[in-house]
């Protein structure tokens, strides 16, 4: 019996991943959870361990070879035993052919079967097919002879259809990619042409370009915004900065009082929350947001899980841990899987204001930017106050132009007045 070995899921922004090296051979014996073959994502770079003990029977991909999730990379056979015998065999071979009169000792006959696999691939053909393998053959419209066997004398496997599957969805979005860069590119002047420079694009950044342009044909996109005056939230770190660090040991910033703003009105405007599936619309009663985090690599949203039941000072620990682990290239894939909503902060970079892309499949996502003193007119004085413009970008699909606003709206109460927080009015 043969268990199969497959890219495990990625983060939220990871669509692919890269085979870095396989740490085994075909033929290798391998124990449970030993580390199989890296992987490389635009994020992180993880180990696919062994989900049993065996022998590495079969490798499918090689290094170098781009993957999906899901995909099948191998399959590992029972039985301990015969992976040293085999490899021995293997190892016996090569120091055979000098004496070429030795060949048709019995040493050579192990590679025997392995030639005999190949020829019985052909005869599966001929075999019924499961009703698993006719379903998928149906559904996705493969042709099943063009799908190579790997199952026990030959037959296909459910698992052979789904990596045809995969390999079929995602070979077009590379000749989308190479299509719509030869149309835009246009020839340059022969004096100019001497000073350009044609660098590759790096994975990070072709895999950025893909999902916001998917993000952009996909969604009814739109962006509603407002602005928050942020004295009050001010006034609070002003004034328990020091103590507050003293206890929690991190220091209070902006992000803990937006995330805490966003699951309040989350809660009341659920589908700002949800996402669209097919021709259903998934309601999710949880609230993990992800937070944008610039590094050097490129931009990476790890995902505060189950805000909602946080405290400040926990939501500021998190936030400053993944901080530091994006900068490191430390996270893990489990950091950037799950996020329900995302908040961006391009006010760092000195952004006055902006129109953020979502986030697929999310449904929303807010952007927050620099806050800059301005004049406004409070009751019947102009005073000067540090305002920050806000942005929600959403999937119009599925979120209305009045939850939109009602979503921003209550984010700024909130931020205006940070006890409403508190007594989660």
């Amino acid at each position: 019996m043969a268990t199969e070995i497959r890219v495990p899921t990625l983060g939220e922004s990871v669509t692919e991943a890269t085979i870095g090296r396989w740490f085994k051979h075909a033929g290798d014996a391998v124990a449970a959870d030993e580390p199989l073959v890296e992987l490389e994502t635009d994020k992180v770079t993880i180990e696919v361990p062994a989900p049993t003990a065996g022998v590495l029977a079969e490798i499918l991909v090689k290094d170098g070879d781009t993957v999906a999730p899901g995909a099948l990379l191998g399959q590992i056979k029972e039985g301990a035993a015969p992976a040293k015998s085999a490899p021995a065999a293997k190892a016996d071979a090569p120091a055979a052919p000098p004496p070429k009169a030795d060949a048709p000792k019995p040493a050579p006959a192990p590679p025997a079967p392995l030639a005999a696999a190949p020829t019985a691939a052909p005869k599966g053909g001929d075999m019924p097919l499961a009703p698993s393998v006719r379903r998928l053959a149906a559904e996705s419209g493969i042709d099943v002879g063009t799908v190579t066997p790997t199952g026990k004398d030959g037959r296909l496997t459910k698992g052979d259809m789904l990596n045809a599957i995969e390999r079929a969805a995602a070979a077009p979005t590379p000749v989308a990619q190479s299509s719509s860069t030869i149309m835009a590119r246009a020839p340059s002047a022969p004096d100019d042409a001497a000073r350009e420079e044609r660098v590759r694009m790096t994975k990070l950044r072709q895999t950025i370009a893909r999902r916001l342009k998917d993000a952009q044909n996909t969604a009814a996109m739109l962006t509603t915004f407002n602005e928050v005056d942020m004295t009050q939230v001010m006034g609070l770190r002003k004034e328990y900065r020091d103590l507050f660090e003293k206890k929690h040991g991190t220091r209070l910033g902006f992000m803990g009082f937006f995330v805490r703003a966003c699951v309040q009105a989350l809660k009341e405007l659920p589908a700002v929350n949800a996402e669209i599936d097919g021709t259903d619309i998934i309601y999710k009663n949880y609230y993990h947001i992800g937070v944008a985090v610039g590094t050097e690599r490129g931009l990476v949203v790890p995902v505060v899980r189950d805000a909602d039941t946080l405290s400040l000072a926990s939501i500021e620990k998190k936030i400053a841990d993944f901080g530091h682990r994006a900068r490191e290239g430390t996270l893990k894939l489990e950091d950037l899987q799950g996020g329900t909503f995302t908040i961006t902060n391009g006010g760092i970079y000195g952004s006055l204001m902006s129109t953020p892309i979502l986030n697929a499949p999310q449904s929303g996502i807010l952007g927050m930017h620099k806050i800059q003193e301005r004049p406004m007119a409070i009751g019947s004085e102009i005073k000067v106050r540090p305002m920050m413009y806000l942005a929600v970008s959403y999937d119009h699909r599925i979120v209305d132009g009045r939850e939109a606003v009602t979503f921003l709206v209550r984010v700024k109460e909130s931020l205006e007045d940070p006890t409403r927080l508190i007594l989660d009015l």
